[in-house]
């Protein structure tokens, strides 16, 4: 079974007030909070097996969820503890816990694909060897709309990813959604602090990392402007 593994232990600081006493996965969202719709659109993917990576008050996600029998799903957690690892540091922390390869999103993200399909064409590339990739990057092209674009995907390669220096060649944006080996990691520490994009960014220029377009623009509710926009679209969920 494939893991799922959602980084949801950031400060939400573009949203305080509001996250000063409540993580970002419990903002309410049409009178449900967010991480509800998340979970509801994995488990339609087939996805049940989630490690929540949390940190500000991340007690209260796992009070609200549990051990995610109630909605059949299995939720385990991993906490940062007194220091914040960041991103990359957050999942290195889980590689006990996880498959191999497992999926990696945040827990501000929404994000409509189809999963098996993601994971089933970066098996394909692997047993046809036309790639040496331990990792998949998900991509969409953004033209700077929605964020700042940092990809340059070209015909079907994953060329550069970098979210420091943008290039006027950068029409594409990383959707939010990886797929990466344990090996992806080799050379990290536990406990270290770290982002995910620094590891992206070396997995990309040594050829590791390969690219998946996506059609559907991602939905956010990292900012207030993307909270919004989010309620006019979300979906009715059990």
């Amino acid at each position: 079974m494939t893991t799922v593994v959602i980084l949801a232990g950031g400060l939400a600081t573009r949203l305080r007030p509001l996250t000063e006493k409540f993580p970002k996965a419990l903002i309410e969202i049409n009178g449900r909070p967010f991480i509800d719709y998340q979970l509801y659109l994995l488990k339609t993917q087939g996805l049940t097996d989630i490690i929540m990576c949390l940190g500000h008050e991340g007690k209260q996600v796992e009070d609200h969820l549990g051990d995610g029998h109630k909605i059949g799903m299995n939720i385990r957690y991993s906490y940062d503890g007194p220091t914040l690892l960041g991103t990359g540091g957050a999942v290195r922390k889980t590689l006990d816990m996880v498959s191999d390869p497992f999926f990696v999103t945040y827990g501000d993200a929404y994000l409509r694909d189809d999963y098996p399909k993601i994971l089933r064409h970066f098996h394909s590339l692997n047993e046809s060897r036309r790639t040496k990739a331990i990792a998949l990057m998900t991509v969409y092209r953004n033209e700077n709309q929605h964020d700042r674009s940092n990809v340059v995907f070209a015909d079907g390669v994953l060329k550069v990813y970098d979210k420091r220096a943008q290039t006027p060649d950068m029409r594409y944006i990383d959707w939010g959604l990886g797929l990466l080996g344990k090996s992806a990691f080799e050379g990290t520490t536990p406990n270290s602090v770290f982002d995910l994009a620094d590891i992206y960014t070396k997995l990309v220029s040594e050829g590791l990392m390969v690219g998946y377009e996506v059609l559907e623009r991602f939905h956010e509710v990292g900012s207030f402007s993307g909270i919004e926009e989010f309620k006019g679209s979300a979906p009715v969920i059990p």
